[in-house]
């Protein structure tokens, strides 16, 4: 289906603001369409006048559906309906006194101008389905009422508000909890979940003729509602926004649609949601992420403990070939203890795999005992990466980095140009689920008959195993344009 950019930039000649103005109604309109009990279809003006594309389609939630198969971007040539016709022509509320008969459902029919600036820029049909109609209870009259208020405020150009929209995953929507105020503030009626809210926070008896600021007040303590400003205001109905209420076992989200039919305010729905689970479940959740960052930073003390005991031991040591693998052992507990201090600080199980390459390069640069100064450049990027590849990733580029600077540098022959800067590119690509990284040098290169399979190196077999076995990818070495060239293939999500 075409989305409503899509149509009005192949169909119309409606401008940005236009488009901002009517994604911004769509965000809010399942509020009138359950108000209404009607489906609501916006149309938009064909550039060259022959007639209207619909751009949007809202069925209602609290009552039966008057159009079974979807309408959005489909065209009706001018003529085709009088309504459409005359309220694009009139630019006024066209409703129709016989209802129209589609596939034996009898269905009312309804034209609202939509405004923006003073300039009709779309129009709205709402159609409702009128089987089984019956007399409207208190409920539903306050419903048709408020839809009618709304309905207004669309043709005058007054609606939608500005501020949170509807379309939010905890928005509060009508069946949710409604709550009617006259200009003063006080409840006029109140649904029987709108009442069952207050309830929860304490209420005793019925909302109507309350003044709803004074009764939260009363329910709700001081440190649990919002500053007094935003209170008045929104639960005062005189600001179209949202806040939260509540006590220590109960959360309410209260959102305020001021009510200006006639371009004075005469009054405000307010509509309320229990969100005390949810609210309960982000309490969880914010305390499970604590505690899993809390383990990331105590794994990664305890790392840097260990690689102080390593390092401590290496120099007591004597023997050169025992203090070089302690040595070893210290590079790699830190390039793990640097991917557990990086989740320590994230939001989520993944890291910027990027900044810890960065480090690991200025780490092993800066312990290397080689004579000729190095360089580590990362080019391209490793995005985001799981802690559970982030881990052995980090291991498998020490050791590469490692390898390149000690035995790439380490004794090198001078060159004719004097000792010149070493440099190790470290090239990142992501194409399509898998991360290609390339570690190449402009040392030595490799020793003469090299064989990665008949390779007895610690370091390299630690390399081929991790990125082998735990991270599922192909590894090949070989010579580089002037030195070695390491290239890893990996499967990322």
């Amino acid at each position: 289906m075409p989305s409503l950019h899509e149509l009005v930039r192949a169909h119309t000649d409606l401008v940005e603001d236009d488009v901002s103005w009517l994604q911004l109604l769509m965000a809010d309109w399942q509020i009138l369409a359950d108000l209404s009990f009607a489906d609501l279809v916006l149309w938009l003006p064909d550039r060259e006048g022959r007639g209207y594309w619909a751009g949007g389609q809202m069925r209602p939630t609290t009552g039966p559906t008057a159009l079974v198969d979807d309408v959005l971007g489909t065209f009706i040539p001018t003529g085709r309906r009088r309504m459409l016709d005359e309220a694009f022509t009139t630019g006024r509320l066209v409703r129709e006194g016989d209802p129209e008969w589609r596939d034996d459902v009898p269905v009312r029919v309804e034209v609202i101008p939509v405004r923006r600036a003073g300039r009709l820029v779309a129009c709205i049909a709402r159609n409702t389905n009128l089987l089984g109609v019956r007399t409207p209870s208190r409920l539903e009259l306050s419903y048709l009422q408020t839809a009618a208020d709304l309905t207004q405020m669309i043709a005058a150009g007054h609606f939608p508000l500005p501020g949170q929209r509807s379309d939010h995953a905890d928005s509060p929507r009508v069946g949710d909890g409604f709550v009617r105020l006259d200009p003063a503030g006080r409840v006029v009626y109140a649904s029987p979940n709108g009442l069952s809210a207050y309830r929860r926070l304490g209420l005793q008896g019925d909302l109507a003729g309350l003044v709803l600021t004074d009764l939260t007040r009363e329910l709700v303590p001081v440190r649990m509602r919002p500053d007094e400003e935003t209170l008045s205001a929104v639960l005062g109905g005189r600001d179209g926004r949202a806040t939260e209420v509540g006590t220590d076992e109960v959360t309410l989200i209260v959102r305020s649609i001021p009510l200006r039919p006639q371009g004075e305010r005469s009054g405000a729905l307010l509509l309320v949601r229990d969100v005390t689970e949810l609210r309960s479940r982000d309490r969880e959740l914010v305390t499970k992420d604590v505690t899993i960052r809390e383990i990331h930073h105590r794994v990664k003390n305890n790392l840097q403990t260990v690689a102080a005991l390593l390092r401590l031991q290496a120099r007591r040591t004597r023997a050169e070939d025992a203090k070089a693998a302690l040595e070893e052992a210290v590079r790699r507990v830190g390039s793990i203890a640097i991917v557990h201090e990086t989740l320590s600080h994230a939001v989520e199980e993944t890291v910027d795999f990027d900044d810890i390459a960065d480090r690991l390069g200025s780490m092993v640069v800066d312990v290397s005992g080689v004579e000729v100064p190095v360089r580590v450049v990362r080019k391209g990027s490793f995005g985001k990466l799981a802690s559970e590849a982030a881990t052995p990733l980090a291991m498998v580029l020490t050791e590469l980095l490692q390898n390149a600077v000690e035995h790439g540098y380490a004794d090198l022959p001078d060159r004719g140009e004097g000792r010149e800067e070493g440099r190790v590119v470290v090239t990142a690509r992501r194409i399509v689920g898998r991360l290609h990284v390339v570690v190449e040098d402009d040392g030595r290169g490799l020793p003469e008959g090299f064989d990665l399979d008949g390779s007895t190196q610690l370091g390299l077999s630690i390399v081929r195993t991790l990125v082998e076995s735990e991270l599922g990818g192909v590894l090949e070495i070989g010579p580089g344009s002037r030195g070695t060239r390491v290239q890893a293939d990996l499967p990322v999500d």
